[in-house]
């Protein structure tokens, strides 16, 4: 056991435990690691010397390959392996450990694990953003131009730009003008959610940021600033340290919509024209940025967050309306500096720059709004009018925040039309380097952006329409025949307040209604119903999309006729003929999943998108689809760009939407250079759905497997049902797991449960069902019945064989992997030992061995991710660290559970805060929650 603590000399866990990953990671981790140390033994040297005490063990128990020989394992009451081997007996000193430690040391042992995996994942971080840039050092852009052309096709990609990469495929197989048509046609709609999957508290989060910026800052000072580096890194370990993992409240919902704020400050304004401009860059060579762009603004982000009222009664219509009001305030505040930074700078004096008569036409109109403004505004810039009127523009952009209506912008198109003036008006005038660098930035952000910032969705659950109707209609509009249930107000005031969004700050800002759990097309005819009624005068009413929401395996199947029954409801066909018959339709993989297993729900919302774009097509409908999907393998996760390429034919027609929530979107979009990396690797997958050779292969490959997947869907589906409809599951999921303390944890406004008589499984939310499993080291949800059904089929050969070839399957295969990579059966085993249900959890081994086999088997590894170089080691090397927080859950677990009488309330109240620390630390270490 010696030569597992070495931490004095540097060391980081990577070389003890002979994981091979790259240099500057190593190195990375082992500064963090030595400075942690430091920290923990400032504070207290018997913590420190019990963190590597518990480490040592951990390490000990995980060497060789843990997660195989688990499953042979004999274990005693507890679910602690009896084994004589060297992990085994590793692992019992663990164990042994923890049980020695009182309250306090087993939560400062917790706070100084999750620290180190925060900073495990800034430094992980730290790698990638630095292997992005490597590349990109690498690359040399083509100026191949000739004047008067627009462009020349380069001959080469820019390899570290995926866009660039699926543009020239595109235009390899279908020609340079329908590649273009199709670019022009992009769209990529990321919609951010309130969904309480990110554990992390804002506070922590801070922390983490300014690490970063200091750990980005180190490779390039020395001497005592190189100190002075390591001083500030070493103060916000230890406040990181000394902070609690939990907030003391749940957030309300205008408190959620900052997450949105942060993300768009730190990344997307800046970042997302970047994006468009990196493209026209190696599109356009030395003419990049002095004539008019060929990349569109395609990046329209959404939001549900302070309009999901699904089961959440703390979003009410004043909440929508004061977040709506938020991010509308927000961005118009950044348009208004950013218009303000680029005249300033417009220094071109009218002599060598002349003015249009389009330019001088809008002074004029200006100086008619307003002397005192353009006074102000020549007496700045006497000789130099575009500068004068961008300043006037921008005055005008703090009147619309104001809502002075004698100077307001109306809407932002015409911002837009008055940015377009003096584009034009510098272009012809010679300036194309103005026109087309910061006043075209300019202009992409009002296109991305608006003057809403995000386009906001509102969504409600069908039963709760049906009720509000029947209560109308029952008690009258305006309750002249009794009064009506709160709800029914709260439902016509929801759509009163999509009103007054959509009229205030555009229709873009407001106008989708999202209806969970449509049944039948009589759910979507209640919702524009309900809209007539929340209005006295029809032109009030807004406009809406209604959108049904197919989730449940009933749902997915029944969905044909559902739409066929829509295009009969006489608002859909208003709607239809005011939007080119363009139609949103959103599938839920979260629902659809906890209701029929993961594989069968993947097969099955493959088959229903296959149906629906028949459907769309047969009745000339500009299909749109929306995915729900979660972060967790169990909810529809994983990498966004391999999931678009496994969509069918027809089923994205150059525009994918879905959901972004909890710990995605700060990995996705908390840094710029990853955000970037994702946006441009999402939309060049987008694109290149549209290619005729992607479009042979998912469909060819979907035909070809189609037995396999029918046989696949029917086996897991039956595999899964029985251990649910298992006597007396929900109770024993309840014990085995921290369902309950989840349900506790501060990380969101919503509640656990729907609210509509939650009593069963099937009332409780994916999140904590995905999030319970994954805290108990079993993952589930994500993969239970995949084992059984490839045993039952029994064809390695064809599973291979289908793993090579079909993407959709591939995609599924590969995220299995990585969820089966965060498992651990001997800590599962002792999870499943609170149950007291043998029977369950045999099946429920069983089934993970089987699925563990199979999926190496396979994609051809010996063990989980070994054919991902960094990923997988990566995730080796966080285990040791996930299972000391693991056995201190399940240890306070045990104590709660087995002792629930003898305890006082003060010792529930600390195991409770203990477990729930626990909680926010091995989700910080998988990277995963719901």
């Amino acid at each position: 056991m010696e030569r597992a603590i070495i931490y004095q000399e540097g060391l980081a866990l990577s070389e003890i435990a002979e994981i091979d990953i790259p240099e500057s990671l190593r190195d990375n981790l082992a500064l963090f690691l030595r400075l942690e140390r430091k920290v923990l033994n400032e504070y207290d040297p018997q913590v420190c010397e019990l963190f590597d005490k518990l480490l040592s063990h951990v390490v000990l128990a995980n060497e060789g390959n843990p997660g195989a020989d688990a499953a042979l394992e004999t274990i005693d009451a507890e679910g602690i392996p009896t084994g004589s081997g060297i992990g085994a007996e590793a692992f019992r000193d663990a164990v042994a450990l923890i049980d020695t430690l009182d309250l306090d040391h087993a939560q400062m042992l917790v706070r100084a694990f999750t620290s180190f995996f925060h900073l495990a994942n800034l430094a992980e971080e730290n790698y990638r953003v630095a292997a992005l840039r490597e590349r990109e050092s690498l690359v040399t852009l083509s100026d191949e131009t000739e004047a008067g052309d627009a462009f020349v096709l380069p001959t080469q990609v820019d390899p570290a730009n995926e866009l660039t990469v699926a543009f020239k495929r595109l235009v390899d197989e279908v020609g340079q003008e329908e590649a273009l048509r199709l670019l022009n046609q992009l769209e990529f709609h990321p919609v951010f959610t309130a969904h309480p999957t990110e554990a992390r508290r804002k506070a922590v989060e801070g922390k983490i940021r300014r690490l970063a910026k200091l750990l980005e800052e180190r490779p390039h000072v020395g001497g005592t600033d190189l100190l002075e580096n390591e001083r500030h890194m070493l103060q916000e370990i230890d406040a990181l340290v000394r902070t609690s993992l939990i907030a003391r409240k749940k957030p309300t919902p205008v408190e959620e919509a900052s997450t949105i704020l942060e993300i768009f400050d730190r990344t997307l304004f800046d970042t997302i024209p970047l994006v468009y401009r990196r493209f026209d860059n190696w599109l356009l060579g030395d003419k990049a940025g002095t004539v008019p762009p060929v990349c569109p603004a395609f990046f329209h982000p959404g939001s549900w967050i302070g309009t999901d009222r699904d089961g959440n009664p703390n979003v009410t219509a004043k909440v929508s309306r004061e977040v709506a009001r938020t991010y509308a305030e927000h961005i118009l505040a950044k348009l208004e500096h950013k218009c303000r930074r680029v005249g300033r700078n417009l220094t071109l004096e009218v002599t060598y720059t002349n003015p249009s008569k389009e330019l001088l036409d809008l002074w004029n109109h200006q100086v008619e709004m307003s002397e005192v403004i353009t006074t102000r505004a020549a007496g700045i810039s006497a000789h130099e009018m575009h500068r004068a009127v961008m300043l006037v523009m921008a005055e005008r952009l703090s009147a619309t925040i104001r809502r002075n209506a004698d100077t307001m912008y109306k809407n932002a198109e015409e911002f837009l039309a008055d940015l377009r003036v003096v584009q034009r008006s510098l272009a012809e005038a010679g300036a194309v380097r103005a026109a087309y660098g910061p006043v075209q930035t300019l202009i992409w952000q009002v296109e991305t952006f608006g003057f809403h910032l995000v386009e906001t969705e509102f969504r409600q659950h069908s039963v709760v329409h049906a009720r509000a109707l029947a209560d109308i209609r029952a008690h009258g509009r305006n309750g002249e025949h009794g009064a009506l249930d709160p709800m029914t107000r709260e439902v016509l005031d929801a759509f009163r307040a999509l009103g007054m969004i959509q009229r205030r700050y555009g229709i873009k800002a407001a106008r989708r209604y999202i209806i969970s759990f449509t049944k039948s097309a009589q759910d979507v005819a209640d919702v524009y119903e309900l809209a007539q009624l929340a209005f006295s005068h029809e032109a009030d009413v807004p406009e809406i999309d209604a959108i049904p929401l197919f989730e449940q395996l009933e749902d997915l199947e029944n969905c044909i006729d559902v739409l066929d029954g829509m295009l009969k409801v006489p608002a859909v066909q208003a709607r239809l003929a005011c939007t080119g018959r363009r139609m949103e339709i959103m599938l839920g993989y979260s629902d659809s999943s906890k209701d029929a297993g993961p594989t069968t729900a993947t097969l099955a919302l493959h088959t229903a998108e296959e149906r629906i774009v028949a459907w769309a097509a047969q009745n000339d409908i500009q299909l749109v689809l929306m995915h729900g999907r979660g972060g967790a393998v169990g909810r529809g996760g994983g990498p966004a760009n391999r999931a678009v390429l496994a969509q069918p034919k027809g089923s994205v027609n150059s525009c994918f939407k879905l959901t972004e929530q909890g710990e995605v979107i700060f990995a996705r979009y908390g840094n710029q250079a990853l955000a970037a990396r994702h946006v441009e690797s999402v939309a060049a997958a987008t694109l290149l759905t549209s290619a005729p050779s992607v479009e042979r292969i998912n469909t060819e490959m979907t035909n070809k497997y189609a037995s396999m997947a029918e046989t696949l869907s029917k086996l897991s589906h039956q595999s899964f049902l029985e251990l649910l409809h298992s006597e007396d599951f929900t109770p024993w999921f309840s014990t085995v797991t921290p369902l309950t303390e989840v349900g506790l944890l501060p990380i969101g406004s919503r509640p656990a449960k729907r609210g509509l008589g939650a009593k069963s499984l099937d009332d409780l939310r994916t999140i904590p069902w995905v999030f319970s499993w994954s805290q108990a080291r079993i993952n589930l949800a994500a993969w239970y019945g995949l084992g059984s059904a490839c045993e039952q089929l029994g064809n390695l050969a064809l599973l291979q064989q289908a793993y090579r070839e079909w993407p959709l399957f591939s995609t599924f295969i590969d995220n299995i992997e990585m969820s089966i990579a965060k498992t651990d059966q001997r800590i599962a085993k002792m999870y499943l030992a609170l149950g007291g249900r043998e029977d369950l959890a045999v099946k429920v081994f069983h089934e993970m061995s089987l699925t563990r086999k199979w999926t190496l088997a396979i994609v051809g590894d010996e063990w989980p991710l070994e054919h991902r170089r960094v990923l997988g080691r990566a995730v080796r090397m966080r285990n040791p660290y996930v299972d000391a927080l693991s056995l201190a859950q399940v240890r306070a677990l045990r104590e709660v559970r087995m002792r629930q009488e003898e305890l006082s309330e003060e010792a529930k109240a600390n195991y409770l805060s203990l477990i729930l620390a626990t909680v926010a630390g091995v989700s910080a270490g998988l990277q995963n929650t719901g």
